[in-house]
This record gives structure tokens, sequence and C-alpha cells, in this order.
């Protein structure tokens, strides 16, 4: 797959690249140039570096890095039972618990939820930092949802973390799931709170807290783009009318003229 030129391969985090120099040189180069795509082209078009990551893959499956965004990259395309193979390749090789919860969501995607359960109880939660805890109960509680279990998935969610005002990277996403859970099991007024809040924590538009706050309060959202175009076209439409109105009247004189010239003439014949 091509690659642009201004992309080097020296983009990438400095542990991923450690990990290249097990290979050769122009190899690891390679193989760097198509971890970049990965990484760039995830969020925005995830079929493309899902073919990057195969590249990838196919020069470097010994390399935890590379089986790893070969993961994410499979969990991007809905890919869950390739995605988990990837993660569980990554975790024997380096032997850390990292990607523990979205090994667990590929087990909700899968159509496991009891699994993905079973995962947030296991002993490795606890060796998890505070992000990966806090992800391991955002699964847990859409594992709840996936049973129906509206009430359970409420009280997963409720916690330290949530309940703290101070705002770190996962704040957004863990009040934003509450006020979802929230308003799944009918309980609109705390649901519209917790939007809220989302919506004071998201400083990057990360969710659609402030659509979700606004439905709520019954507020409609016209798309400036689409009104400026309905209002073209009604002018449009009026201007054809004009026309078409124009060039009624314009046939009707020239009946009106054609209609006089013919009285005229007759009324000399008469006279003759």
């Amino acid at each position: 797959m091509p690659i642009p030129e201004d992309v080097t391969g020296e983009e990438i985090d400095k542990d991923v690249r450690q990990e290249l120099q097990s290979l050769p040189k122009t190899l690891a180069d390679d193989v760097a140039r198509n971890l970049v795509m990965v990484a760039r082209l995830i969020d925005e078009d995830p079929e493309g570096a899902y073919g990057y990551s195969r590249v990838a893959l196919r020069l470097a499956s010994r390399v935890a890095a590379v089986r790893e965004a070969a993961g994410f990259a499979a969990y991007a395309n809905q890919k869950y039972s390739e995605a988990l193979a990837e993660f569980r390749a990554a975790r024997r090789m380096t032997g850390t618990v990292d990607l523990w919860p979205v090994m667990a969501d590929c087990e909700r995607g899968l159509g496991r939820p009891e699994k993905a359960l079973d995962m947030a109880g296991a002993p490795e939660v606890h060796k998890l930092d505070k992000a990966g805890q806090v992800e391991m109960r955002l699964v847990a509680a859409g594992a709840r949802r996936d049973m129906g279990q509206l009430d359970a998935a409420i009280v997963t969610l409720q916690s330290p973390e949530l309940a703290s005002s101070s705002v770190q990277p996962w704040t957004p996403r863990l009040r934003y799931a509450y006020a979802d859970a929230l308003l799944a099991a009918g309980r609109e007024d705390e649901a519209r709170e917790w939007f809220a809040k989302t919506v004071e924590s998201d400083r990057d538009g990360s969710t659609d807290a402030s659509d979700r706050l606004a439905e709520l309060d019954g507020v409609d959202f016209v798309d400036a783009l689409d009104e400026s175009e309905s209002e073209s076209e009604s002018e449009s439409e009026s201007e054809s009318e004009n026309e078409s109105e124009n060039e009624t009247r314009s046939e009707a004189e020239t009946v009106g003229d054609s209609e006089g010239e013919g009285g005229s003439g007759a009324r000399e014949r008469g006279e003759d």
C-alpha cells in the first residue's frame, strides 16, 4: 500500500521504535512507516488503517507492538475475533495486562457479555492502572446492559472516579456512559444532569453529550448549510414561478394583439 513521502517512521513512540530494533534497519523502517499509517488513519479511515496493519503484520508478526496495532485496527473494523487473537498474542509476548479491558470488550462484540463480566472480576484487573480500571468498569457496565440489566449497569458505573470533581482523560466517557444508562432506565432528570456534567468535562468534544442534552431540552438545531440550500431552492422556485407568469402574460398580450389586428382588417373589408 502506498505511503506518503512525509511519513518517515520516526513519528512512532520511542518504545515501539526500540522493539523494532530487533529487525534489520530497512525492514524496521518499513514496519515503522506502516504503523504510523495505522495510527494516522484508525479514527477517520478504519479500513485503510486495517490494510496497513496487515502489511506490518506480514513483515513483523513477532513484534508485540505490531500485533497490538493489528488488534486495534481489527477492533476498529468490528473484526472482534481477529482483534482478540491479536491482543492475546501481544499479551503473551509482553506479559502485561494493559490490553485486558479491550480484550473483554471484544468478548462483548462476539456476543459473550458473561465472559466480559468474568474478565471484569479477574485478578488481572487489580494490576491495571487507574485509566485501565475505569475502562474495565465501562466494559463491565456495557456487558450488564447487553444482558438487559440496566440497574446493575448504573451501579457498576458508580465509583469514586465518577463522583470526583477533577477532570481526567476518562471523565467524559465515564460520565456519558452513566448519563446514557440513566436515560435508558427512564431516569430522565438524572440523565440530563449527568449529560450536562459530561459537557462541562468534554473539552475536546469527544462525545455527543451536547446534542443529547439539547434533545432532552427539546432544542432542535437546524444545519446552517441545509437552511441556506433551502432558501436558495425557494428563491429559485420563486424566480421560476415569476418567469412562468411573465411568459404567460407575454403570450396573452401577443394573442390579444393578434386578435386586435385581425378585427381591424375585418372592419376594413366590411367597409369596402
